[in-house]
């Protein structure tokens, strides 16, 4: 499947390539995980705690740093896809765009050293979470919702090399 995801970096660093390794991947998994079998389309800022901070404030009048937004096209069913994506599909490119994710970099380096864990699962983790919320998943209470997110989430990084709890 060839699925188009658009990374842009505002910080260029060392951790580029690897983080952008990890981020094709989990997204790749995740689209499979969810029996996603229609080329999307995914836009991706990795930011630090400032520009997300500003973004976060823009869309969700929160004025805080945060680790991941998510930016869904479409109002979808969890766990429930469309039977046909014709109708989602951008005329000009055949691609669904899906929607847009923004992970703060900075944000995620300090919880991936709060949870005792790799940068690398940290962003994985939160590109799949992202990913999920692109595909209609929510978490706003703490009940059935979050529950099934988690379980999603885990499921998933699970099943990527070097996704392991570390």
């Amino acid at each position: 499947m060839r699925h188009k995801i658009n990374l842009v970096f505002e910080e260029l660093s060392l951790e580029k390539f690897a983080i952008s390794a990890i981020i094709r991947k989990c997204i790749q998994a995740t689209l499979k995980a969810e029996g996603v079998h229609t080329p999307c389309e995914i836009n991706v800022l990795v930011t630090n705690d400032a520009g997300i901070q500003i973004i976060n404030r823009e869309s969700r009048k929160v004025d805080a740093p945060t680790d991941v937004l998510s930016f869904p096209m479409f109002q979808l069913t969890p766990g429930i896809l469309p039977e046909s994506w014709e109708g989602y599909q951008d005329p000009a490119t055949g691609l669904v765009p899906l929607g847009d994710m923004c992970i703060s970099l900075e944000r995620a380096m300090a919880q991936a050293k709060e949870f005792g864990h790799s940068p690398r699962r940290e962003v994985g983790y939160l590109t799949i979470h992202s990913m999920l919320h692109l595909l209609g998943y929510d978490h706003m209470d703490e009940g059935e919702q979050k529950r099934q997110m988690r379980g999603r989430e885990e499921a998933i990084a699970a099943g990527i090399p070097g996704m392991s709890r570390d």
